[in-house]
Order: C-alpha cells, then structure tokens, then sequence
C-alpha cells in the first residue's frame, strides 16, 4: 500500500464514510458528489461534447484517438447519484490512455426514476450508438460501482439479442442488490467508504417495486449467452468484493474469458483517484491494456477472415 493510499484511505474513513451513514436525502447526496468532483483532475486536451438525444450521451476523447471504436460508460452512484459529469476525469483519463472515445451516459436517477429506468436509459444509449454506424463488435462496455453493475446486465440483454460488445470492463461493479454477498460481513470493519448498514435503505429507493434479483438491476442471476472478454476490478478491503466475485463466476460458466483483478487494500472506485494514487494509475493501465487486447483480438479475426 502506498503511503498516498493509507493517507486517503483515513481521509474517506474518518471524513466521508460518516457522511454517507447518515445522509438519507438523494439530494444533499448529488451535492456532496458534484463538490467531491470538483477535486477529480481531468486531463489536458480532454474534448467534451454533448449529444442531448433522447438520453445525452457526452462524448469525451482527446486529440489522438480512434473514432472507429467507442466505449460506452455507465458511472457510478449507487443509482441515486452521479453522473457523466462527476465522471468526466476518469472518463478523459480513460479516453486519454486507450486511445478510444468514451460515451458516458446521463441515466435517469432513483428514486424519482427507480429500476428498470437506468437499464432503459442504457439500452436507448447503445441503440444511439448503433444508430451512428458503429458495429457491436467496436463497442466496448464499462462503468464502476452501480454503473457496472448497469453495464453488466446491459451485457446479459445485448447478448441475448445477438448485439454481443467486444468486451466489458467495470470497477467495483455492483451486481446483487439481494445483497447476499459473504463480504458484506467479513468487510464491514475493513471498507473505509461503503457503510453497510445504510445499504438496505439505498436498495429500497433503487428498486421501486421491482424484486432485488430481477436481472434488470441484478446481473448476478442473469443469463449470459457466450459473453465476450471481461476485466473486473475490485479491492480487498470492499464491502461488494464477492459481488465481483461471484459474476466472474457467473460468466466463466457461461463460458465466458474473465479477468478478474482483486487489488489489495484499494477501497471502492479508486480508479478515480487516478493523479492522487499510484494504484489508480496502475489499474487504469491494466484497462489500457485489456483494451488493447479487445482491439488486436478483432483485428486478427477480421484477418482471418478476409
């Protein structure tokens, strides 16, 4: 652990983990994020533009990129905050790393919109990008926290509809909103931002009247029909580190390729500290390089092919 990590690490414990215990108000919750964002880097030359369609897309890329591949990506916020531009650092670090343009989508919040609006807000946003000439193939999926758990049951629903990306990458998704993961207990003490004892209340305006294993909002009890590659990343010390467990699991029975990368000690989403921490930089690389592997992979089938 780097000293900068053991630094944030007691910041987010003894400052922001209380903060969250308390607060029931989805509104001072906004707020507190959009404050929060303003201290995430956004990297230079970083292009931001917004596609106000039926769901705005914001297109973020920098000046060297790819405009033949797109990732499209679901930010985190537990479904009731958030949003493409509290994201906008990591999504330009992303941008900036990969070479790619990033599509961050601007769903639809809970509880005012609870589940299954943020799954339709994703399709729609997909069908967006279809619409524009991109092929399947040349879309990659991504999102941290509620936003990969979004991403992965986008996954289940565009493979059973034969739209399979070339793959998907999500940081500390949260995939069982039935919240029966083993290290909701065993990482109680140890997670220094996720209180567990407010999780059911944030479930319950997340839900509506929906059930808590509805794969919609659940990917963990989806089906996968021949899932494309999978990088999850998740830290040691999460309250939701079964939850990526468990959907690795889910997906390599179903024969999928999964990665899954358990970082030690990092707490939930540190990818976005990427400029504060090493360990950010690091794990952003690690997606440079999963990327990379997404892109040579189809540039070798297509070969094959021809």
């Amino acid at each position: 652990m780097s000293l900068a990590l053991r630094l944030f690490t007691q910041v987010m414990r003894w400052l922001v983990q209380p903060v969250l215990a308390t607060s029931s108000d989805p509104g001072k919750a906004r707020r507190g994020f959009r404050l929060m964002a303003r201290f995430l880097r956004v990297p230079p030359d970083v292009l931001h533009l917004v596609d106000r369609g039926p769901v705005p897309l914001h297109w973020i890329s920098v000046r060297r990129r790819n405009a033949d591949w797109v990732i499209l990506y679901l930010h985190g916020g537990g479904y009731i905050t958030g949003s493409p531009v509290t994201h906008l650092g990591l999504a330009g670090r992303i941008a900036a790393l990969t070479g790619l343009q990033v599509a961050s989508v601007d769903y639809r919040l809970a509880p005012e919109h609870p589940a299954p609006a943020a799954l339709e807000d994703a399709k729609a946003a997909h069908a967006e990008i279809l619409a524009k000439g991109y092929p399947p193939k040349r879309i990659i999926l991504s999102g941290d926290s509620a936003g990969g758990g979004l991403a992965l049951a986008l996954l289940a629903d565009l493979c059973a509809r034969g739209l399979a990306p070339a793959g998907l990458f999500a940081f500390s998704p949260w995939t069982d909103l039935a919240m029966t993961g083993d290290s909701l207990a065993a990482n109680e003490g140890r997670d220094p931002l996720l209180p567990v004892r407010r999780m059911p209340d944030l479930v319950q305006m997340v839900l509506g009247a929906m059930d808590a294993r509805d794969p919609r909002i659940s990917p963990l009890y989806a089906h996968f029909d021949h899932p494309p590659p999978v990088l999850l990343q998740v830290g040691s010390v999460e309250i939701l580190l079964d939850d990526s467990r468990r959907i690795a699991e889910v997906l390599r029975q179903a024969g999928g390729e999964v990665t899954l990368a358990v970082w030690p000690d990092c707490p939930h989403v540190w990818q976005m500290l990427d400029g504060y921490l090493p360990e950010a930089r690091l794990a952003l690389l690690e997606v440079r390089d999963f990327v990379a592997r997404l892109r040579i992979s189809a540039l070798s089938a297509r070969q094959g092919g021809s």
